[in-house]
């Protein structure tokens, strides 16, 4: 077994397990993505863990055992369409495709696409289309989605992208609020938008989910 493998077990079994993610699905998902192979060389050694990495100027994978709750939540099944927005290298969107039909994975740096692409296909996952566009408006031509998953924090999740769940849908993020962050979940049930926040979480944010300033006098 190689160190990069040897460590993604250990995340696995040290990080993600005692954080209550033990869905196999979940677990086998990501035991088969290297993560290690979605950051900078330099960074390979730290692939797994448990903080956000970053691989471009303010842009970040995120944390672990985050990003495995957030995913156990979504629960995302084999017949599911999956948005991912802000899909960053790639690494997100190798691990919902395992879990997914189909994932719809969104970056609106264009050269950050561009690698997902080149690092999705290396790897031979076929069932991810790479969109380069803004990540707060989505890609409504491609929805409805069964799970949309923000691959960061968020003050705001913007009604565009409610818009674009299914009826039985389930989006995912961090959001923040006063300072705090939690692990939320959207849900559209009989045509009902239902928010609840989950668990406490702290990750980088996502770029463009601001919420809007008030006017002060």
């Amino acid at each position: 077994m190689s160190e990069s493998a040897i460590a993604r077990s250990h995340m696995i079994d040290c990080q993600l397990r005692p954080s209550e993610v033990n869905d196999e699905r979940i677990i086998g998902a990501i035991r088969a993505v290297p993560r290690e192979q979605f950051v900078p060389k330099a960074k390979r050694a730290i692939a797994y863990v448990d903080e956000d990495l970053e691989v471009v100027a303010g842009r970040f994978l995120m944390e672990p055992v985050t990003f495995a709750r957030l995913l156990k939540e979504a629960n995302p099944g084999p017949k599911d369409v999956v948005l991912d927005v802000g899909c960053v290298t790639g690494y997100s969107a190798a691990v919902l495709a395992g879990l997914a039909d189909a994932v719809v994975a969104l970056e609106e740096d264009e050269e950050l696409a561009k690698l997902a692409e080149k690092k999705l296909a290396a790897l031979e996952i076929m069932n991810v289309a790479v969109i380069h566009g803004e990540l707060a408006k989505g890609v409504a031509k491609q929805g409805p989605f069964d799970v949309i998953f923000l691959e960061g924090a968020v003050e705001e999740v913007p009604a565009a992208l409610i818009k674009q769940l299914r009826e039985g849908g389930r989006l995912v993020c961090v959001r923040v609020e006063a300072g705090i962050g939690r692990g939320h979940i959207v849900t559209v049930k009989d045509g009902i938008v239902a928010e609840r926040d989950l668990f406490d979480a702290n990750v980088q944010p996502l770029p463009g989910f601001l919420k809007p300033q008030g006017f002060v006098f």
